[in-house]
């Protein structure tokens, strides 16, 4: 059953701002965890679920009733007791309200909830029934709000940070309430991984730039969100930096000007023709989107740079500044060319660890088959940092998700900064949300201008900030 649905849904808050318009159906009974970096948008959001502010554009179907639990909220009662207690301009000394007498204005029968007692114990409680509410410190101002929300019976309750302000002994047991409770859906808000409740089971939203970036296909566990919310925040900090090249000697040498130049390029297969008249230079620096759709021989152009495809020696092509089919080794040009493609990650199969599979990058080899210096391992271990999988360097590769293996791949593609970095339809065979982590990572690889990047997609909307190039295949088809 849905329980709210906003459609292109857009409030005019207190303070004058629009949200953006969002479009999000929860349903019930379920459990959301809703993550983004600070000014992602989630207070926005989950503004505009619990109906706050004025309606700008757009529809809201709410089947049950909300519970907030925020700072906002928390504040909003405290000023709302402020005022009450204000003896200067009313005509009666004002008695400070209760815990218990809150309780009893959200539930008169308050002390038989099915929960009571349990969130009684859980947040410690008891002893402050009978105390005035402005005299609780922060901390347990927020237990007080947190205990109403229960007790208000509502259906969905929107816990933004849910842990903020309490102390350890809270934190844990809270956490484990919020994986057992089965009055309410749970929309939960997180902006570090410390916001996840153990053991829970959840879909996880993300925000970024005010707006809902991906979902789920199915529940997470909590280590599963931990693991891909710690590679999402890690992708998006404005901090990290890509890691530099050990010495100039582990670079790739090559400092010319043109890459590629392929002159009138053609590939064809008996009477079948893939392409024909291409023409294509590849500037150091300028970054290309190769696109086309299935058959329209992405791949195969690809794989004459490499020089894995025979068609190398039929054309006009030159790589690097050495004409093809002049006696040179296929190593001198594969030392100036990484690749991550989906043939790679199927082969990729050996037993190795996160690091191992960085690693051998250096050597290009599928695992790791030599020492590696300290210096490699160094930038194995930085490269492992900037994709916030530091902790599980010793984890096997086979342990990752598809989507987190991929950007391993990706970062064993970069390791020695190549000339050029080819990188064949990476998105393919990732949900949404692995979509958004590996874009985001191609998109650091082209702000930091290190490697020249030849990105193919059969997807024209799949576009990344920086590659300002696009060499569509379809209209060289025979």
């Amino acid at each position: 059953m849905s329980l709210v649905s906003l459609y292109e849904y857009q409030v005019k808050l207190d303070n004058h701002f629009v949200t953006p318009p969002f479009t999000l159906t929860l349903d019930a009974p379920g459990i959301y965890v809703l993550a983004g970096r600070n000014g992602s948008g989630k207070s926005l959001l989950l503004s505009a679920i619990a109906g706050q502010g004025k309606v700008v554009q757009g529809q809201r179907v709410c089947n049950g009733n909300i519970a907030e639990v925020s700072v906002f909220q928390q504040q909003a009662l405290i000023t709302q007791e402020k005022q009450k207690d204000s003896a200067d301009i009313l005509d009666v000394i004002a008695q400070p309200t209760t815990v218990r007498e809150l309780f009893a204005d959200t539930n008169n029968a308050f002390d038989t909830h099915p929960l009571y007692c349990e969130l009684l114990r859980i947040l410690r409680l008891e002893s402050l029934l009978d105390n005035g509410f402005l005299s609780l410190s922060t901390g347990e101002t927020r237990k007080v709000i947190i205990m109403m929300a229960w007790l208000s019976n509502a259906s969905l309750i929107l816990l933004d940070e849910p842990f903020e302000g309490l102390d350890a002994h809270a934190v844990d047991e809270f956490s484990q309430f919020l994986t057992h409770q089965s009055q309410a859906s749970l929309l939960i808000t997180a902006n570090k991984l410390a916001d996840i409740p153990q053991k829970i089971n959840a879909t996880l939203l993300i925000m970024d730039q005010l707006a809902i970036k991906s979902r789920s296909n199915s529940a997470l566990s909590g280590d599963e969100i931990a693991q891909e919310l710690g590679t999402w925040f890690a992708l998006h900090s404005e901090v990290i930096a890509l890691p530099a090249p050990i010495a100039e000697g582990n670079q790739s040498p090559f400092c010319g000007e043109e890459l590629i130049v392929l002159k009138n390029g053609s590939v064809r297969f008996d009477d079948h023709t893939v392409f024909e008249n291409l023409d294509f230079t590849l500037k150091a620096y300028q970054h290309w989107q190769i696109e086309g759709p299935n058959g329209s021989g992405k791949t195969c152009l690809l794989q004459m740079f490499t020089g894995d495809n025979p068609h190398c020696y039929t054309n006009d092509l030159t790589m690097f500044g050495i004409k093809r089919g002049t006696g040179e080794s296929i190593w001198d040009i594969k030392k100036h060319i990484g690749i991550m493609s989906n043939a790679l990650h199927m082969q990729y199969k050996v037993n190795a660890s996160l690091e191992h599979v960085i690693l051998s990058g250096f050597y290009d080899s599928i695992g790791l088959y030599s020492t590696p210096t300290a210096q490699e391992r160094g930038v194995a271990e930085k490269w492992l940092a900037v994709l916030g999988l530091a902790e599980k360097k010793n984890a096997p590769f086979q342990s990752l998700s598809f989507g987190d293996q991929r950007l391993i791949l990706i970062a064993r593609s970069m390791v020695k900064h190549p000339a050029i970095l080819i990188l064949d339809e990476p998105c393919n065979g990732l949900d949404e949300f692995n979509r958004v982590k590996t874009r985001k990572l191609i998109e650091k690889i082209v702000h930091e201008g290190k490697s020249t990047v030849l990105y193919v997609t059969h997807s024209h909307d799949e576009k990344i900030p920086g590659i300002e190039n696009t060499l569509s295949l379809t209209k060289y088809q025979g």
